[in-house]
């Protein structure tokens, strides 16, 4: 239940304990923008999965992923159907870092954000997906012993400081001994990001991880580990503070027991930053990481210095006495400051010249922070940034190198060819086979990662999305590699006119909109009479009425309506609680708009501060009818076709209670509200959509697509062969009866609900299994059953919260339990009964 009072003293206590870092993620936006450079990314996604309290439960998302593996595995894979990948694959998306196998240039590696490992043994012509059933899909390092080239280790979670970093983290280090074939956790599971891996290029078992630890907050999980016996058991050699990440670590090849390392101090909230401090310094191993010493001005390198931020590292191959430090500075933007080079193993330390280079970062050089050294060529030096840089005499003189997407987050030479590189950045992989001259991008690689999408309800074969660092884009043919950009910026919502496909509304961040009349040839700015003192969000809900193709809503932190965004009038206060404590102006918004299919007169909204508002007078009045909802993100709202009274909410965010509701459904305008999550996983839900024939619900999780044809009584699992990764976006082409999903970070995949069958779910309550009687109730609740095995029986309430365990223990197959609910107050509740294997739920209800 939403108790604002106390949210809002609890996070002003918060920004008060940093207020002497405080800087609004605003106000470096606008100035961004002032500049003409490219945003950064923004703290949307964790914001949706931690907020009101700063909390991602491990163990819920840990339960989602065995519950997912045990459907799919159960049910006969024709019982579910295929999904079809319909694209795009020349698109690319974000890549976090690339591998050459030492064995032979063919076989490539590239992890990605959010889409897992994939593998080429052909030089790219084709690409497998090898880390897909971890269920981890974000990575952060990985690397080839260089004296086994079927061992590998990965780091999940990426370590870049980016919006998604916190969103998503990892559990640990995995090692495969078969080329990645298979996988095997080795631990390390608490350090949610890993920033490097190093192998010993003697002994494949002995390991060093810089591990960054959490992104937004403090724990001691972090720091460089070290393993002699391939990850059965790992030691901290190296530790600073709760809040000092250990970013980067190199190894000298020759003389093993010489290790580098930077540690980086950094602390996050989702509306400010501080990822510098005097923490942020080199050190130096002698003895193979018993023992550091940090490297400080009495070598040449700057003194501890309240502003340095992320430092990367590299060693030369050729010749390891030679290394290479390269710092950035300021708290809030990391830009680059210096690169320092060691020709003494790091006795001493001299800066080079980088004058032409000064801007290689941009304002967010917590992004990139890496430098590359030619294993053959101690001189020829490269700058990862937001662009690419290369110096072959150590910084007498420098080249940009072009030809590559921006945001460069990974480099690797071939160790036999001099001519072979591999590249990733955020617009995919990439490689080159004349030294770096000219590159190629690998366009067979589907890794794009959207935020929403849409489909041409006149054309299908148009299909459009909203990415990440990618643009709008869209192909008209379905086809996976003719995909091309319409609209710049990161991509969000898009909106083909239903009855008329020439008006076409397209968006990038902040809700910065752009309407088409001629069929997306071209566009012009939108926002006429948007008021620009208005909150919007990053993602900023626009919706076409599906009642009245010319009738468009926008959503700031008021609602706006247009005819076919030629100029917007506001028909509705402040939905929010209000601006954030913080001053920042991107929370407090709408995020979710659903409007009637029958007039233009009802219309419900949801907010990032779990706000649900609806209006039945065209926004003349409004009514909040968040009162028995919980105080979590609103990510999607979705009305009846039939019944504007009838309404569903799906939410983000976690709770730390074992079950937590994501699915919300009103009969009565929002007056109730019924928790019908029943056997999702407690995950996000990112959103829902309905059939029109309300035949069957639809929601997009953070891991798969979930449907109900008993309006969420049960769930299964749509269809068998989606990755393991965040379904961000559905859409329903009705003419077609086609299902879309854009995922963030494996692109969009298309499902045909003709052949809709749900499986054999084995976490859904069969007739046989369970019988609870007398339902509704009033004294006693008999609860018969035939299942086996330790487990709990368990009720709650539709927020979610515990109000009674009937039982904990060992489950003795077919008998009737009796439990007394006379101490229980009327209402509508959830029974669970959980086993290793099952998650069976029954709506109660008690008088």
């Amino acid at each position: 239940m939403k108790n604002l009072y106390l949210k809002l003293i609890g996070v002003f206590a918060i920004v008060c304990l940093g207020a002497l870092y405080f800087y609004s993620e605003e106000k470096i936006e606008q100035e961004i923008i002032s500049e003409g450079k490219k945003e950064y990314p923004q703290e949307w996604m964790y914001w949706q999965r931690a907020y009101p309290d700063n909390y991602i439960n491990r163990n819920a998302i840990a339960e989602a992923i065995t519950q997912t593996r045990t459907i799919l595995d159960a049910r006969n894979p024709q019982e579910g159907g295929d999904w079809t990948f319909i694209g795009p694959l020349n698109t690319g998306g974000r890549i976090t870092d690339v591998a050459i196998s030492p064995g032979s240039d063919d076989v490539l590696y590239v992890t990605t954000a959010v889409g897992g490992v994939f593998r080429t043994i052909d030089g790219g012509a084709n690409w497998t997906p090898i880390f897909d059933e971890i269920g981890k899909p974000s990575i952060g390092n990985i690397a080839i012993a260089p004296s086994d080239s079927q061992r590998i280790y990965v780091g999940t979670g990426e370590a870049n400081g980016s919006a998604t970093s916190g969103a998503f983290y990892g559990d640990g280090v995995y090692r495969s001994d078969d080329a990645g074939d298979s996988w095997t956790n080795i631990g390390l599971d608490g350090t949610d990001h890993i920033g490097r891996i190093v192998v010993d290029p003697n002994n494949k078992d002995r390991v060093f991880a810089a591990a960054t630890g959490t992104l937004y907050g403090t724990n001691q999980d972090r720091g460089v580990y070290r393993t002699t016996n391939g990850g059965n058991d790992w030691e901290r050699v190296l530790f600073v503070t709760d809040s000092t990440a250990a970013i980067d670590v190199v190894m000298n090849p020759v003389n093993t027991d010489i290790l580098f390392a930077a540690t980086w101090e950094r602390t996050r909230k989702p509306w400010q930053r501080d990822y510098a401090g005097v923490t942020s310094l080199v050190h130096r191993s002698t003895d193979g990481g018993d023992t550091w010493s940090v490297l400080g001005a009495a070598n040449g390198l700057p003194a501890p210095n309240s502003q340095t931020g992320r430092i990367g590292l590299a060693i030369s191959e050729s010749n390891p006495d030679v290394v290479y430090a390269r710092y950035t500075t300021n708290e809030i933007t990391n830009v680059f400051d210096a690169i320092y080079k060691s020709t003494d193993s790091g006795n001493t330390w001299t800066e080079i010249n980088t004058s032409d280079i000064s801007n290689i970062d941009f304002s967010f050089g917590w992004y990139f922070g890496n430098i590359r050294v030619n294993p053959q060529d101690e001189n020829d030096i490269i700058v990862l940034g937001q662009t690419l840089a290369r110096s072959n005499n150590s910084g007498n003189s420098w080249q940009f190198i072009n030809g590559m997407h921006v945001d460069h987050h990974a480099m690797e030479f071939s160790r036999t060819n001099p001519d072979f590189l591999l590249a990733g950045n955020d617009g995919g992989a990439y490689i080159s086979t004349n030294g770096g001259t000219s590159w190629t991008k690998f366009e067979n690689l589907p890794i794009t990662q959207f935020y929403n999408i849409e489909v041409d309800n006149l054309a299908p074969n148009g299909i459009y999305g909203g990415t990440q660092d990618n643009n709008t884009i869209r192909t008209l043919t379905a086809g996976s590699n003719d995909w091309n950009p319409i609209w710049g910026g990161d991509g969000f919502h898009v909106n083909v006119d239903y009855d008329d496909n020439n008006f076409i509304y397209v968006e990038s961040q902040f809700g910065n909109l752009g309407r088409s009349t001629n069929g997306g040839a071209s566009f012009t700015n939108a926002t006429a009479g948007i008021d620009g003192n208005d909150r919007t969000n990053w993602n900023t809900p626009v919706i076409i009425s599906p009642f009245d193709s010319e009738k468009v809503y926008y959503g700031s932190n008021r609602l706006y309506i247009s005819d076919r965004a030629v100029f917007w009038n506001a028909i509705s206060p402040d939905l929010t609680d209000g601006q954030h404590p913080s001053g920042a102006g991107s929370y407090g918004t709408l995020t979710a708009i659903a409007s009637s299919y029958n007039n233009l007169d009802v219309v419900y909204t949801g907010s990032d501060d779990g706000n649900v508002n609806v209006t039945f007078d065209g926004g003349t009045t409004w009514s909040n009818i968040s009162n028995d909802l919980p105080d979590r993100y609103v990510t999607s709202i979705a009305i009846s076709p039939s019944d504007d009274n009838t309404a569903y909410v799906t939410f983000s965010g976690f709770s730390e209670l074992d079950y937590t509701p994501h699915v919300f459904k009103t009969i009565d305008g929002g007056q109730n509200w019924t928790d019908i999550s029943s056997n999702l996983p407690s995950i996000p839900v990112n959103d829902i959509v309905i059939k029109r024939d309300e035949s069957t619900l639809f929601v997009a999780t953070d891991l798969n697509v979930w449907a109900s044809t008993n309006d969420g009584v049960s769930w299964g699992i749509v269809g068998n062969n989606l990755p393991l990764t965040i379904i961000r976006d559905l859409k329903i082409h009705e003419p077609t009866n086609t299902l879309y999903a854009g995922t963030f970070g494996r692109s969009i995949h298309s499902y045909d609900l003709n052949g809709l069958v749900l499986g054999v779910d084995e976490t859904i309550a069969t007739a046989t299994e369970i019988t609870v009687y007398p339902n509704p109730t009033s004294e006693t609740l008999n609860i018969n059953h035939q299942i086996s095995g330790n487990g709990s029986i368990t009720l709650y309430d539709t927020s979610g919260k515990l109000v009674a365990e009937f039982f904990n223990g060992a489950l003795e197959g077919t008998q009737v339990s009796r439990y007394s609910v006379e101490n229980i107050s009327s209402g509508m509740y959830m029974l669970h009964i959980k086993t290793s294997n099952k998650r069976i739920t029954k709506k109660v209800i008690v008088r």
